[in-house]
């Protein structure tokens, strides 16, 4: 938002006079091991040579600061790829106290997926299934792709041999065989080397990916002549789980090895979450070396053209673009952020798997995602209505911008945006989060739902339009923590009636659409520009006549302005210089950040200030992220929100 004077929106907060504090320091209210054989297989026993993913010889001490890895606060909390606060869990797990936990196999989506043959002789109905079954037993169960089952189908095998660390692997083909093959180097890596050595008994993993000149291997007659590809994540407990590409002869190229973690080092670059040591130039690189992805979470920016999420974690170049999201605000799939990526990492950016050979467990996990997602609708207006405006009597449309200082929304722009009306009076207002629900601020509300209404689509504040909806409450629900004195825990759940017969409670109305409820507070960094809507107070004094909106900038450390009084789950946004804030009249209202593809989120609710727009004293709101488990517990929703359902 601009800074000129047309521009500045004083919105700052009025709560109940009741919950107002009276001492002056008070703020002002802003009112898997697989099958072996008898027989092991022999090789000879060539000198592996790493690959280009493995470090060079350990250092001596790791360095203090680096300039990818940090910061500190981040390393201290051992993330790992089951902390759904910074990343999304796969479709077997859902996300829990901010931890990714395993699923009942049933849970699982059953739209555009193919059946896996386990070990067990088992057949699942998706890949996901047997996912969830593994993660729940801490067992590996895939085959393979395909429903028949028995006993006389043969299964998946591996096989590492402990000297040379050469692995091969048996894969049932469609004829009712199986295959014996190596593994290509292509895009062997760390991830992949961890998976093959935790799936021959050694928990920590690979301690590096190796390569073997497949050539200085011919003498071997019993040697399979072709290699396939694998890509793995890092998560799986065989390579059964991986992605299996691009089978090829495997004379005159180099073909995969692993050598295995068998005791840590006595020196160490870089600690992972699971103790296992490796190198600090392996740390924010996209790749999964430490094997529970801890070495790819906490990232100032990233190594060897990986890509970097603005929540700090590093991901492998080929999950750029690859339809499936992984950064939390979708930025790996952005289009913008995908072209600008792959045209300055032209020369890093491989050519995508083929798969036609092999079923792609990307392919049934995208098939998930989107089932998942169409079950919420949230975050995107109706772009429709959006910019339509005021009609006059001479039916010419006309944008009105009568309020000093001020930007007045259209009349349907704004469609989560509620007024909260007691006994006839609005002096809140507060978000529409899909269902029968409605969040705004505790000091807005007292529990008496008899006296409010909640008046959807309203644009005038004191007079309906065509679109507006008017719905009575039957419940509010104040978090049980709430301090009026301080404003500690200022949110409250407002529960609309139900129309009769039905489970819903309004209308299907174009111009009303739900918000979305955010699950991490890492999702938008500080200075994201958001945005503040409401029929507060303007620069001038007088209250709004029409929805106001403005543009925020999120803000870090308001410790320094309020001390003592800002508390946890409490959040700052505006600008330190006072040209924006939230001033009277727009208590409970929201404020609202979009992501990267788009979707817009309830960041913020709007709860208390001090010194309205005045220079280092920045509006203070509710992080909704911080009370999403409270939000998700009292609706009762199996999802809130996208993908980590």
């Amino acid at each position: 938002m601009r800074s000129d004077s047309f521009l500045l929106l004083f919105l700052l907060i009025v709560g109940s006079q009741a919950s107002n504090p009276s001492d002056s320091e008070q703020p002002k209210a802003i009112e898997q091991q697989p099958e072996q054989s008898r027989q092991k297989p022999k090789f000879p026993k060539p000198k592996p040579t790493p690959v280009a993913t493995t470090p060079a010889p350990k250092t001596t001490k790791a360095p203090d600061t680096d300039e990818f890895l940090g910061p500190q606060e981040c390393l201290d909390k051992k993330l790992t790829r089951a902390s759904c606060g910074l990343v999304f869990c796969p479709p077997w797990q859902r996300c829990v106290e901010g931890q990714c936990t395993c699923k009942l196999p049933y849970l699982c989506p059953t739209e555009g997926v193919k059946p896996v043959c386990g070990q067990n002789h088992r057949t699942f109905t998706s890949y996901c299934q047997a996912m969830a079954s593994s993660c729940r037993t801490k067992k590996p169960v895939v085959s393979h792709f395909g429903n028949i089952c028995t006993v006389n189908i043969p299964k998946y095998q591996s096989f590492l041999d402990k000297d040379t660390g050469l692995i091969r692997v048996f894969l049932p083909n469609a004829t009712g065989g199986r295959e014996n093959l190596l593994l290509c180097q292509q895009d062997w890596d760390m991830a992949a080397a961890n998976v093959a050595c935790r799936e021959h008994k050694h928990p920590l993993g690979a301690a590096s990916a190796d390569s073997v000149d497949y050539n200085s291997l011919t003498p071997n007659t019993d040697l399979p002549s072709r290699c396939v590809s694998v890509h793995c994540q890092g998560y799986e407990m065989s390579l059964a789980e991986c992605e299996i590409y691009d089978k090829m002869a495997a004379d005159g190229g180099m073909v995969a090895a692993a050598t295995c973690y068998k005791e840590t080092p006595e020196e160490c670059g870089f600690t992972c979450a699971n103790q296992k040591c490796i190198f600090r130039n392996q740390t924010c690189d996209g790749v999964d070396d430490c094997g529970d992805r801890s070495d790819e979470m906490c990232c100032k920016s990233c190594r060897n053209g990986a890509f970097h999420c603005r929540s700090g974690v590093c991901l492998h170049r080929n999950a750029v673009g690859d339809q499936l999201i992984d950064c939390l605000d979708g930025a790996d799939e952005a289009q913008k952020r995908v072209e600008a990526f792959t045209s300055a990492a032209s020369d890093n950016v491989t050519s995508a798997p083929n798969t036609s050979e092999y079923i792609s467990r990307k392919n049934e996990t995208r098939a998930n995602r989107k089932h998942l997602e169409a079950k919420l609708s949230c975050g995107i207006p109706n772009k429709d209505l959006v910019d339509d405006t005021e009609t006059d009597n001479r039916g010419r449309k006309s944008r009105r911008k009568r309020v000093v200082g001020g930007i007045p929304a259209n009349p349907t722009q704004i469609q989560w945006q509620v007024a909260l009306e007691e006994n006839r009076r609005i002096d809140c207002g507060g978000a529409y989060i899909g269902g029968c629900w409605v969040l705004t601020a505790a000091h807005c509300v007292r529990p008496n739902p008899s006296a409010f209404k909640v008046k959807f689509s309203l644009w005038k504040k004191f007079r309906a339009q065509g679109t507006t909806d008017i719905v009575p409450v039957t419940d509010i629900r104040i978090h049980p923590n709430y301090v009026a004195s301080t404003y500690e825990n200022d949110i409250a759940l407002v529960q609309l009636e139900k129309l009769p017969f039905t489970d819903k409670c309004l209308e299907d109305n174009p111009a009303v659409r739900a918000v979305c409820v955010p699950w991490t507070t890492q999702l938008f960094p500080p200075n994201h520009t958001c945005s503040i809507s409401g029929w507060g107070r303007t620069a001038d004094g007088r209250s709004a006549q029409v929805l106001l909106w403005a543009n925020v900038s999120l803000i870090s450390g308001c410790e320094s302005s309020y001390k003592h009084r800002f508390k946890p789950g409490m959040m700052c946004a505006g600008d330190l210089e006072g040209h924006v804030d939230s001033c009277q009249g727009d208590s409970g209202g929201p404020l609202v950040c979009q992501d990267e593809l788009g979707v817009s989120y309830l960041w913020g609710i709007v709860s208390w200030g001090e010194r309205c727009g005045h220079q280092g004293f920045p509006g203070v709101y509710t992080q909704v992220a911080h009370y999403f488990e409270w939000i998700r517990l009292h609706t009762g929703w199996p999802a809130v929100t996208k993908f980590n359902s």
